[in-house]
This record gives structure tokens, C-alpha cells and sequence, in this order.
């Protein structure tokens, strides 16, 4: 696998490089990768240590917590719970009836691991596997951006990657370490084409956190783009066969989860009513209607929440999804990426629409879109990348401020 730019003529690195970068360049790229990946968890842990140090009574984990009451807060306690207790047989209902918030969320592939390899401890074992997952994540993602881009470009994505807003999920008790590793893999595969590997890592990524059906979708998009460009990149029946079969898989996987909720609960919407209640505090009741979401959450948020009105919100979201689009098709650093990351990121902000309701949790599941790390340090200039690793720092503290530190208020949710 390249480990160098694939453009323009390489001029040797000793006759421009000082002493330090060059035993830098030397060095192999798992342990470049390990070198940026331990400061940016040392640089999270610090803002951690000073985020617990001045957390007000009032707050959500009391005064003074540590660093490991971060680790085990907030979902975290869900996995817990079902690595100790399991799923509950009868969905829980609060006093008018409705089902309310309950374990069933949560896919069991991290819970269940953490308590493995903890040896019965879970918070250890979930801390450990979400380092190690993050680290892994961060060397195939290297690897991955190696081949489009050049090595400085792919070493600074990887420092974005680590060090940006969402960086807290690589040492928390939460399934997004893991599932990004799944998902950077699974990329790694349709890059290369060794689709024989998929068929293992859809049902890992399936039941490690719900995006398994944008994984469907990516592929169907996928199987287009190779079919329409087979003369000049010829398409195997045998590709064909994998292409179209994993699609089917990955969409089977993706509603196996609430046909199994059903089938344990007896109760056939017992999924859908279980994410439906998470909702419910800024809906209130209602149907599952694909794609609505969104546009009451302009009402919401826009509409009463801030009292610009609801209009406004519309205009918002219009120009949000027009820009994303934009920016996926048209600029030159994002289609310096691989074609499947591009399709990817398509397909997963297509599923976001079409099943989230967003709210402050948004930012958190826009973690899947980590891959465009890539096309951020495109740009060469060391004021654009020391100005994103700077904003990436900032948005790691005032995630973990107002989501730990403070996690009192409906919008401070992580």
C-alpha cells in the first residue's frame, strides 16, 4: 500500500527535511500513527481532568467527579446495563402508558464485549476496547487516505480524526470507537475489493450501532457507479454477485434488529416505540413518518425553541443539505477522496434525514462521517490545518463542558 504522494516528482527527504523530521518520516506508520493517537488522548484527558475540576454541584456527575465517571456516563450506563441485566422481556412504560426510553437502543455487540474483555469489570473493558478500537480506527484511516493523498495531508487527517470535537467517543464508554473501526474497514474492503471480507464485517457494524442500512445504500449507489463506468473499469460477475448480495445483506442485517426486539418482547413495534420515546420530550406522541423528522426539528428548534420561526428553519435546513451536497459533488479537496467515501457520506447523511430527529446528540452521530477528515487537510497552508487543529480542540472542550461538565439541560445531551 502507497505510503507517499501519488502526484508530482518526490525529492528526497534528507535534502529538505531537518534531522527531526526526517527520523520522524523513518519512523514505521503504526507507531506514528500510535505517537499522534497517545498525545490526542492525553490532550482529551486533560481537558477532561479540567472540566471534572470545576464542575458545579448542580451538575450532572456532581462536583469533583473523575475522569472515569466521564467514561461511564451517559450511555455508557445502557451498555452496562445490558451486559449486566440483558434486554428487559416487557418494554417499560411510564404513567400514561407510553413506552419510555429502555436498553433495547442499544446494540449488543460493544456491551457485551467490554464485559468480556474487562474480565466481568465493564467500565475497564469498555475504556480499553474504545482506545484500542480508536487507535486501530486511526492506522486504517491512514492508510486508507495514503493512497489519494500525500503523507503530510494523510498524517494531518489523522491528527483531525483524534483530536477533533467528537474525540471524547475514543475513550467513553460508547459504541462509536468501535463502529468507526468497523466502518473504516468495511471502506478498506470496497477499496480494494475484497468484498469476501464484508460478510463478517456488516453483521459486526449491524450490531455494534444502528448505520448498517446506509452501508445498504452506499453499496446499491456503489454498484451503479461501477456498472455505469464497466468498459473503462471492467465488472466481474462475480463482483456483480457480491456487490448485489452484500446490499441484500446489509439491509437484512439492518432490520434484524427490530424484527429480534419484536420476536423477544412479543410486541412487533416494540424497536420503533422504543426510539420514538426518545423523541417524545421535544415532539410529544406520534407516528414514524421517514424523512418528517428534520423538518420538525426546524419547527422545534427554530419555531420554539429559539423563536426565529419556522420558516427560518426550513430556509436553514434547505441551505445545510444544498451545501452538503455541493460540497460532496464539487470541491476539489472532498473529490480527492476515494469515490466510495464520497458515496458513503452521501448515503449516510441520506439515512441521518431519514430516521433522526436532531437534536444535540446530532454531532455525535455525525461521527460516521470521520472519513472527510481527509479532504479538511487537503490544503496545504500550515495556517489552515493549525487553525482546524485549533478549532478541533476547542470543540473538544466545549463538547465535553456543556455534555459532562455541565449535561443538565435538553440540549446538552451527548
Amino acid at each position: 500500500m502507497a505510503d507517499g504522494s501519488l502526484t508530482g516528482p518526490q525529492i528526497p527527504a534528507h535534502a529538505t527535511s531537518s534531522p527531526l523530521r526526517a527520523s520522524w518520516r523513518g519512523l514505521p506508520a503504526s507507531l506514528r500513527v500510535a505517537l499522534i493517537y497517545l498525545g490526542a488522548r492525553a490532550i482529551t484527558t486533560a481537558i477532561m481532568l479540567g472540566v471534572a475540576a470545576f464542575a458545579a454541584p448542580g451538575s450532572r456527575h456532581g462536583p469533583n467527579p473523575s475522569v472515569f465517571d466521564f467514561v461511564l456516563g451517559w450511555d455508557a450506563q445502557w451498555y452496562w446495563l445490558i451486559a449486566e441485566s440483558g434486554y428487559p422481556l416487557t418494554l417499560p412504560t411510564g404513567v400514561d402508558g407510553a413506552v419510555v426510553e429502555n436498553a433495547w437502543a442499544f446494540m449488543p455487540v460493544y456491551a457485551y464485549l467490554a464485559k468480556w474483555v474487562g474480565f466481568g469489570v465493564w467500565g475497564a473493558g469498555a475504556l480499553f476496547i474504545s482506545l484500542l478500537s480508536g487507535y486501530l480506527a486511526c492506522l486504517v484511516f491512514y492508510r486508507l487516505m495514503c493512497e489519494r493523498l500525500d503523507r503530510s495531508a494523510a498524517t494531518w487527517a489523522v491528527i483531525f480524526l483524534a483530536c477533533g470535537p467528537m474525540a471524547a467517543m475514543f475513550q467513553v464508554g460508547y459504541a462509536e470507537s468501535l463502529a468507526l473501526l468497523w466502518l473504516l474497514l468495511a471502506l478498506w474492503c470496497v477499496v480494494h475489493r475484497r468484498f469476501g471480507w464484508l460478510y463478517l464485517l456488516v453483521p459486526l457494524m449491524g450490531f455494534t450501532r444502528p448505520g448498517v442500512l446506509a452501508f445498504a445504500l452506499m453499496l446499491a449507489m456503489y454498484g451503479i457507479w461501477r456498472w455505469m463506468r464497466r468498459r473503462s473499469d471492467p465488472l466481474p460477475p462475480t463482483q456483480i454477485v457480491h456487490i448485489v448480495a452484500l446490499g441484500l445483506f446489509s439491509a437484512l442485517v439492518g432490520f434484524a434488529w427490530p424484527v429480534i426486539v419484536g420476536f423477544a418482547t412479543g410486541d412487533a413495534g416494540a424497536y420503533l416505540a422504543t426510539e420514538l420515546a426518545w423523541r417524545r420530550p421535544w415532539v410529544g406522541e406520534g407516528v414514524f413518518i421517514p424523512f418528517s423528522a428534520w423538518v420538525q426539528g426546524a419547527e422545534f428548534w427554530f419555531g420554539r425553541a429559539w423563536g426565529l420561526g419556522a420558516v427560518t428553519g426550513y430556509v436553514v435546513l434547505a441551505l445545510l443539505l444544498g451545501g452538503a451536497a455541493a460540497a460532496l459533488l464539487l470541491l476539489p479537496c472532498v473529490r480527492r477522496l476515494q469515490v466510495e467515501v464520497r458515496l458513503w457520506a452521501a448515503a449516510y447523511i441520506v439515512y441521518l434525514l431519514a430516521v433522526f430527529f436532531p437534536q444535540s446528540s446530532v454531532f455525535r452521530l455525525l461521527f460516521p462521517l470521520s472519513p472527510l477528515w481527509g479532504a479538511v487537510a487537503v490544503p496545504r497552508s500550515p495556517w489552515w490545518r493549525g487553525g482546524v487543529f485549533v478549532a478541533c480542540v476547542l470543540g473538544q472542550w466545549c463538547w465535553i463542558a456543556l455534555m459532562y461538565g455541565v449535561g443538565t439541560a435538553y440540549w446538552q445531551v451527548p
